[in-house]
């Protein structure tokens, strides 16, 4: 079967919901690409779904342990939020929703919370989470009735490179800071990225796909070794998955609506949508395939979906970053892959000795994996400059790539009362509103 182009601009052709076109394991072999209308054989498309699990499992669980809700909640949410997601683009566009953290300062914000244990006022964060996903899925409302045309202008390829880089160099600090406690924790993180690399190169086939999977736990078998045997750094503790249980609730919780915290929490939307903007559009400039008609499907099924989580417990969801990684590393792109991770993520909401296994992977481990699919998800920003031929002598060009770069990797912050923008949001708005100033004609 020929390989799809990496150049067509056609919209993914679909000929029902759940009916994709299968494409041999040969493919893989052959390194060809697997299209967002197209799937590898069950068994296989499986595999792929758990290597993007373990990809959103670090990002989705730190949040809402960051903001005190749940972390088992915001598993399940994912899950339901990502075929919540699936359902409303018609399967079209190959996304896995996670907990944002764009949420996490307005939430800290309008709770008071302080930073340990269970979120007192959890009620209050849901209402202005369900506030935000309303204001998101008005937002994509418009887009579909009017179309993108008017937000293009205001991000041409040269603010949505620089967006999707600085989400993943925005993102960076978070396992060179957060996720090695010691030296000997830094060097596990580079054990486990040129396991990751080694896999990618050297092998072929699945397991090439399957590089972030295998190298992790190439570099989870060494770190036990070193750790557990030899007695250097942090032994691996597995008590947690013994005494978990198979089967267990998570703790739902009910919304309480403030005007107050709706104010402040509500504009995330606006954040989200610059996000999804973003990520989609790495999309299109990897898989070749237009997802611009279904830009606000897309929009409402995220706000759909952050409405849903919110309601039960959980924290906000957008699409992630992370799985995008994934997919720029294996060119596998098929929907198929992220309806059985969502069906894997709700499984795990339900399993609390399956959390604990996932949670049990060293924390070095996981910021090692976190700098190769950070790393990607930045080069993904530049593939956009590349693919759209962005003139860098001009000097607009120029300037709102470099700066808009420097916001977002610096985490640079504004605050407006008690709404604080960060560094991804400032990169964001700095970057369109710049532009925009910068483009105008004398």
């Amino acid at each position: 079967m020929p390989e799809p182009t990496s150049t067509s601009t056609q919209s993914p052709e679909r000929k029902g919901l759940f009916n994709w076109t299968e494409r041999s394991g040969d493919v893989l072999q052959q390194g060809g690409v697997i299209g967002p209308d197209e799937r590898l054989p069950w068994p296989q498309t499986a595999v792929m779904g758990v290597q993007h699990v373990i990809a959103m499992f670090g990002a989705t669980v730190l949040a809402p342990i960051l903001m005190g809700f749940d972390p088992n909640i915001a598993i399940l949410m994912s899950g339901v939020g990502t075929l919540i997601f699936f359902l409303v683009t018609g399967g079209r566009v190959p996304s896995y929703l996670g907990s944002s953290f764009s949420f996490i300062g307005v939430v800290i914000a309008a709770t008071a919370y302080a930073g340990k244990g269970a979120n007192p006022n959890i009620g209050v964060a849901l209402g202005g989470i369900i506030a935000c996903g309303v204001l998101y899925t008005v937002i994509g409302a418009i887009v579909q009735a009017v179309g993108i045309g008017w937000i293009e202008r205001f991000m041409p390829p040269v603010v949505t490179g620089a967006v999707v880089a600085v989400i993943g160099l925005n993102l960076a600090t978070i396992p060179i800071k957060n996720m090695a406690a010691s030296n000997f924790d830094s060097w596990m993180q580079v054990v486990t990225f040129v396991s990751v690399a080694l896999v990618a190169v050297l092998t072929r086939g699945m397991v090439q796909r399957l590089l972030i999977l295998v190298g992790l736990i190439v570099a989870t078998v060494i770190y036990a070794v070193l750790t557990n045997g030899l007695g250097l750094g942090k032994p691996m503790d597995l008590s947690g998955i013994m005494s978990a249980a198979w089967v267990g609730l998570p703790a739902f919780a009910a919304p309480v609506f403030s005007a107050n915290a709706m104010l402040l929490i509500a504009p995330v939307a606006i954040i989200l949508v610059a996000e999804n903007l973003g990520h989609i559009k790495a999309v299109t400039a990897m898989t070749g395939k237009n997802l611009d008609p279904y830009m606000g499907r897309a929009f409402i099924g995220d706000g759909v979906a952050t409405m849903v989580s919110g309601a039960a417990g959980g924290t906000g969801v957008t699409t992630y970053a992370e799985n995008i990684g994934v997919m720029a590393a294996t060119k596998i792109y098929s929907t198929a892959v992220f309806v059985v991770a969502a069906v894997i993520a709700l499984v795990l909401g339900f399993s609390p000795k399956f959390g604990a296994l996932i949670q049990a992977i060293p924390l070095p481990v996981m910021g090692g994996v976190s700098i190769v699919v950070f790393g990607l998800i930045a080069v993904a920003g530049a593939k956009i400059w590349v693919d759209n031929k962005v003139d860098f002598s001009d000097n607009r060009n120029l300037l709102v790539a470099a700066i808009t770069l420097v916001l977002g990797t610096g985490d640079f912050t504004l605050k407006f009362g008690e709404f604080a923008l960060g560094g991804i949001g400032t990169a964001t708005f700095g970057a369109i509103l710049l532009y925009a100033l910068l483009n105008r004609k004398p």
